[in-house]
């Protein structure tokens, strides 16, 4: 059933199991929600629906020069990108400005979110090269400023935390005049591992915490909402600027948006915030609840600046490192030119 499910689909198949994994994988104790009455069945696939867009969900088409030459080069150093890989809608917009946020560890995740479109399973062999050719390919880009993401792997023993350190060291290194940014996964909660990035010290260190405590165990499985607040706060005390990101519209509620960036903010000291619409990668992932307004996202932004957020970038189609730029240089990170 499954096999012909994916023949008959538009886009073919991506994962080398259901996109977005399972969702209750990992999960310890009950769930602190219920959404069996929203699984999609993938059995019917022809009575599936997806709900359409409004008219202030629009993203630019992929194209243009500068596009071409970034994905060129990106793909000939053999490089991932969460651009792609995560369908973010706004690749055609940040790759036509020159700017990509790189992907390191591979591109398989060993966590199963429900939201996301990076492909989860075992990992392949770790590449060693890999924090050299990042390092190659952004010197001869000249970006102000750049982010680098990476997948979970808690298959490795230190979460990829060596490779990490050492992609930001010769980053810094080959790109001197860059200010650049890394947004890292919670390694287990290992506090050694995370300090050994800190250590490496990038102008800004992001770790999201993606949706509201109540909606965790739907959305993250494999994470804990308290584990990603002391993340932030260990980033914070470690003298760095601190980022995080929420995502809308997967069923929490607008008041629990609020409390949760006032915890982000008092708890973690978080320096800098962003706020976006989740949408909805593929059938199997988890469904959208809601479309927020624009005006829903002017007032998030507007509390969370009174709330004491250095930068808050909130918006329908805004990504963890939509516009990293701007948010860094509100934030007072940027170097003079």
């Amino acid at each position: 059933m499954a096999a012909a499910y994916l023949q008959n689909r538009t886009e073919g198949p991506r994962h080398p199991r259901p996109l977005g994994g399972d969702t209750a994988q990992g999960v310890q104790g009950e769930s602190l929600i219920d959404l069996s009455s929203r699984v999609l069945d993938n059995r019917q696939s022809n009575t599936l629906d997806t709900r359409r867009k409004p008219a202030w969900i629009r993203a630019q088409v992929p194209g243009g020069d500068a596009y071409l030459s970034l994905r060129s080069r990106i793909e000939g150093l053999g490089l991932h990108t969460v651009c792609q890989e995560a369908s973010c809608p706004n690749i055609g917009e940040c790759w036509g400005r020159g700017t990509a946020t790189i992907m390191v560890l591979g591109d398989t995740c060993t966590r199963s979110c429900g939201f996301c479109n990076v492909k989860t399973g075992r990992p392949a062999v770790t590449d060693l090269d890999e924090p050299r050719r990042v390092a190659t390919m952004l010197s001869g880009v000249r970006l102000r400023h750049v982010v680098i993401t990476s997948v979970d792997r808690d298959d490795l023993p230190d979460g990829g935390a060596a490779i990490w350190a050492e992609t930001i060291e010769r980053t810094k290194v080959s790109c001197p005049d860059m200010t650049l940014e890394a947004l890292v996964g919670d390694f287990k909660g290992n506090h050694e591992d995370l300090q050994l990035v800190i250590d490496a010290a990038p102008d800004i260190l992001s770790h999201n915490v993606e949706t509201v405590p109540r909606m965790h165990a739907a959305v993250r499985p494999q994470a804990e909402y308290d584990r990603s607040i002391e993340v932030l706060r260990r980033i914070h005390d470690g003298g760095l600027t601190a980022k995080t990101s929420l995502m809308v519209g997967i069923g929490e509620r607008d008041q629990e948006i609020i409390t949760t960036m006032r915890d982000i903010r008092t708890r973690a000291l978080t320096d800098i915030l962003t706020i976006g619409q989740y949408l909805q990668p593929t059938r199997n992932h988890l469904p959208i609840d809601r479309w927020v307004t624009p005006a829903a996202f002017d007032r998030w932004k507007a509390i969370g600046l009174d709330l004491g957020f250095r930068a808050v970038q909130s918006g329908p189609l805004v990504r963890s490192s939509y516009r990293a730029e701007e948010q860094a240089r509100a934030a007072g990170t940027t170097r003079e030119a």
